[in-house]
C-alpha cells in the first residue's frame, strides 16, 4: 500500500518540453487543471501528497517520476538520459531527505529515467531505452541487491519508456501492450491485454487497489474492472502531448 506521493506543478515552460507525439503544444491552463485533478485523485486513494513548486528552468520537470526511484527502504536518484533533464535532480536529495535516510545515486556513464523501471513486489524490471543504458540499469540493480531486492533488464524496441507499454497492478496482474505481450519475462503474470488502438492506456497506475487510467479507453477499462479493480479515469491530454502519462506525474511510496 502507498501512503505518500510527491508531485511537481507544471511550469509555463511546459510548452517547450520534449516530445515525439506530434499532437501539438499543450495548453498550459488546461494542464494546470488536469494536474490539480490528478492530485485530488491521489488524495482520494488515501495518499498524503507533497506538492513541489514549478521549476521553470526545466520544462519536463512535472514528470517527476523519471528523476527518482522510491522503494520501501531506500531512494535512488536517477541520472536522466537527456541533457536538458539533468538539472532536475539537483534538489531531489533535499526533497527526499524529508522521507528517506538511505539515498543512493546513479552516476555517469550510467543513465536511467525511472519511467523505465517497473516494480513488481521486490523485483524491479528496468527497460533499456534511449534514456536508460546498461551502466545505469546495473547501478540501480546493485543498489537494490544490497537491500535484499532484485532487478533485471528488458530491451525495448518501440516505446519511449518501459512503463509506456506495461503496468503492474499487483495481485499478479499486468497491463501490457505491443512488444510486451510476447516478452518472455512477463509470461508469469496474468496479462491484461491492451488493443493497439488503446496503447496509450497501458500507462496506468495502481494506487491501493484503485487503478487510475487515462480517459477514453473503454476496452481496457472493462478488462481491468473485470479483474476486480475500482477504476478512476483522468484526462491527461496535455501531458500526452509531451509523451507523458499518469505514472510520470508522481512519485508514489
Amino acid at each position: 500500500m502507498f501512503t505518500r506521493a510527491i508531485v511537481r506543478i507544471p511550469g509555463k515552460s511546459l510548452i517547450n518540453g520534449l516530445t515525439t507525439a506530434g499532437l501539438g503544444l499543450p495548453d498550459y491552463d488546461l494542464a494546470l487543471e488536469q494536474h490539480a485533478k490528478y492530485i485530488k485523485a491521489l488524495e482520494v486513494c488515501g495518499l498524503d501528497v507533497t506538492v513541489l513548486e514549478a521549476d521553470e528552468r526545466h520544462p519536463d520537470s512535472t514528470f517527476i517520476e523519471d528523476v527518482a526511484l522510491l522503494t520501501g527502504t531506500c531512494a535512488i536518484i536517477m541520472n536522466p538520459g537527456v541533457p536538458s533533464r539533468k538539472g532536475e535532480i539537483a534538489k531531489m536529495r533535499s526533497v527526499l531527505g524529508d522521507f528517506y535516510d538511505d539515498i543512493e545515486d546513479v552516476r555517469d556513464p550510467g543513465h536511467v529515467e525511472a519511467g523505465d523501471i517497473m516494480m513488481a513486489g521486490m523485483h524491479f524490471y528496468i527497460g533499456l531505452s534511449k534514456r536508460t543504458n546498461e551502466s545505469g540499469a546495473h547501478q540501480v540493480i546493485a543498489h537494490l541487491e544490497k537491500r535484499g531486492m532484485s532487478g533485471s533488464v528488458i530491451k525495448l524496441k518501440d516505446v519511449l519508456h518501459l512503463k509506456t507499454g506495461v503496468a503492474y497492478l499487483e495481485h499478479n496482474n499486468l497491463v501490457a501492450s505491443g512488444e510486451f505481450l510476447s516478452n518472455e519475462a512477463f509470461q508469469r503474470f496474468n496479462l491484461l491485454r491492451v488493443d493497439p488502438e488503446e496503447s496509450y492506456s497501458a500507462n496506468c497506475i495502481w494506487v491501493n487497489d484503485t487503478v487510475l487510467m487515462p480517459v477514453g479507453f473503454p476496452k481496457i477499462r472493462n478488462t481491468i474492472e473485470e479483474a476486480g479493480y475500482l477504476v478512476k479515469v483522468i484526462n491527461v491530454s496535455e501531458f500526452q502531448k509531451l509523451d507523458g502519462g499518469l505514472s510520470c506525474l508522481s512519485l508514489r511510496f
